[in-house]
């Protein structure tokens, strides 16, 4: 028997899946090992359920094995272990069918086959005893392939275990694969963004669509000032004061808000976490206060981000293409919004005149304060035109005068703020989802009050999320002025009848559905957050071009 590799004491142990996952291709086994960002699909999913049936059918002489192997510095759990002839035999089991040879002859994969010579070699590592042969057996086909260990498989998982520590002590991603079919498959597809890259490259080929249209759970909204959160099984529990309690199945959620005064145990924390619900904070006027969601993992993409947004050329690269795609937003919206209405359109002419050489501005600008100047310039012209957007059958007391803020005096602008609240929320999701540090932007300037990064990715959805169904929704009547609005002289806010408008009125528009122009296949609004956020991360990660560049129609 050909000696074992010593293992280095200052290495932990890689799992025997992840060398399935490098076989199968370098990116997923760094993306699930290193920056530890794990997806369970469908086919997942199959494949735990094929595992759970084996183990409580089997017959008695079949085991399934935890194993640590000290000497060669492996961890897994074999499927299935049999005593044949004095040795013993690992099996690992596979849903679908093997590959074929030339002749037609079944074969194991090359990840599977790696797999399984790991657990083999892992075997003698545990017990001393050679292992002359593995075997995976493939159920779409009743198909077992014998996968013999000898010095080719030995070298074939030395040589595997060498680079999967060498891709450990990198903070760079791999590139996607040449392959694509292997995507086609692969639970971290919505991550990797394999055709979103493919389609950047080949601007002619379609992209296969693998980003998902719309988003995992529901969000949950708290209210009632004093409701109680906890958990009971599975379930998330809301009891409000005044109300009757209602449960809610943890894997229907993928996010908890928050609003005001409420309060949520340490079990329900605790279940969120482990199940991946974040839960988010807000103040009753609805500005984010804090959010607790899973962090493992994200040093590599953080050490990158830093790295990338210390780099003045980038930060104005970046700050060029989100100023343009939020000035162009406005435009074409304030455009969109007055077509075919003569009057309507002789109001907001002045702005429009006003943002159109804007554009030409930005794209010249050669310092991120100019762009700032130039989008705070934009603003004005906007917010100027946005009010002018009301018809005659709004209520004078809806309509405003001058944008105002923290805290808004008038109706109009309480509204406008209490969405962009929302927004914020949103976005902040979508950032920790993807792993990047909200406090790092290249955009805004560094602030207490609210993330430079959410502000950042905020702007390429202030216009399509929040003032174009707000605007709407005045003009159908939907908002009444006295029991939507709490009016004092210090600030005007929304009732909490009026909150649940808001909130109702957001949550509808994040679960609509629009063509994105450049990847060509079609998302929610909700789902559409997230892929901007991960967009953003390949401008600094080797795969720029398609960060900011989505617009309205």
């Amino acid at each position: 028997m050909i000696p074992l590799p010593v293992m280095d004491s200052h290495r932990p142990p890689v799992r025997v899946m992840a060398l399935h996952a490098l076989a199968y291709c370098a990116r997923l086994f760094y993306l699930e090992e290193v920056e530890e960002i794990r997806v369970a699909n469908a086919q997942v999913f199959a494949g735990r359920q094929l595992h759970a049936a084996l183990e409580a059918d089997e017959d008695a002489e079949s085991v399934s094995l935890d194993l640590t192997g000290e000497t060669i510095g492996l961890i897994g759990k074999v499927d299935c272990l049999r005593r044949r002839d004095g040795s013993f035999l690992p099996y690992e089991h596979k849903r679908g069918r093997p590959a074929r040879d030339p002749n037609n002859v079944a074969e194991p994969w090359p990840a599977d086959r790696l797999q399984i010579i790991a657990y083999s070699v892992l075997l003698e590592d545990v017990f001393g005893e050679p292992i002359p042969e593995g075997r995976v057996r493939y159920h779409a086909e009743n198909v077992t392939v014998r996968v013999p260990i000898d010095a080719q498989a030995r070298a074939d998982l030395q040589a595997a275990i060498a680079m999967a520590h060498q891709l450990r002590q990198s903070v760079d991603r791999p590139p996607i694969t040449e392959n694509a079919r292997l995507c086609e498959k692969c639970s971290l597809a919505p991550v990797c963004l394999p055709e979103e890259v493919r389609h950047d490259r080949e601007p002619e080929r379609d992209p296969v669509r693998l980003f998902p249209p719309d988003r995992d759970g529901a969000t949950l909204h708290v209210l009632g000032q004093g409701t109680y959160i906890g958990v009971r099984g599975d379930s998330i529990l809301v009891k409000p004061r005044d109300e009757p309690e209602s449960k809610h199945p943890t894997q229907d959620l993928d996010t908890i808000l928050m609003h005001g005064f409420n309060q949520i145990t340490t079990q329900a924390i605790r279940k969120c976490v482990e199940q991946g619900v974040g839960v988010h904070w807000l103040s009753v006027s609805g500005h984010h206060t804090a959010s607790l969601v899973p962090t493992a993992g994200q040093v590599q993409r953080r050490i990158r981000q830093y790295q990338a947004l210390t780099d003045e050329d980038t930060c104005l690269r970046l700050t060029q293409q989100l100023v343009t795609a939020k000035v162009e937003a406005q435009y074409r919206y304030l455009m969109r919004a007055s077509r075919g209405d003569e009057e309507a359109r002789s109001e907001i002419q002045t702005s429009l005149n006003s943002l159109q050489p804007l554009l030409s501005q930005i794209a010249q600008g050669t310092s991120r304060e100019t762009l700032r100047g130039l989008e705070g310039a934009s603003a004005v012209h906007y917010f100027a035109a946005l009010r002018k957007l009301l018809g005659p059958q709004v209520p004078e007391t809806l309509h405003s005068a001058i944008r105002t803020r923290r805290p808004p005096l008038d109706r109009f602008n309480a509204l406008l703020g209490y969405g962009y609240g929302l927004l914020h929320t949103a976005v902040t999701r979508a950032i920790l989802a993807s792993g990047l540090e909200p406090a790092l932007g290249f955009f805004h300037t560094p602030r207490s009050a609210a993330y430079p990064l959410v502000l950042d990715l905020m702007e390429l959805f202030r216009v399509p999320l929040w003032d174009m169904p707000m605007i709407g929704s005045l003009n159908r009547g939907q908002w009444d002025p006295q029991e939507d609005f709490e009016v004092t002289r210090a600030k005007v806010w929304l009732s909490e009848p009026g909150r649940r408008k808001a909130i109702g009125l957001f949550e509808g528009r994040l679960q609509e559905s629009w063509k994105h122009p450049v990847l060509n296949y079609s998302l929610s609004y909700a789902r559409t957050i997230e892929l901007e956020a991960r967009l953003l991360e390949k401008e600094w990660t080797g795969e720029p071009g398609l960060f900011a560049q989505s617009r309205l129609r």
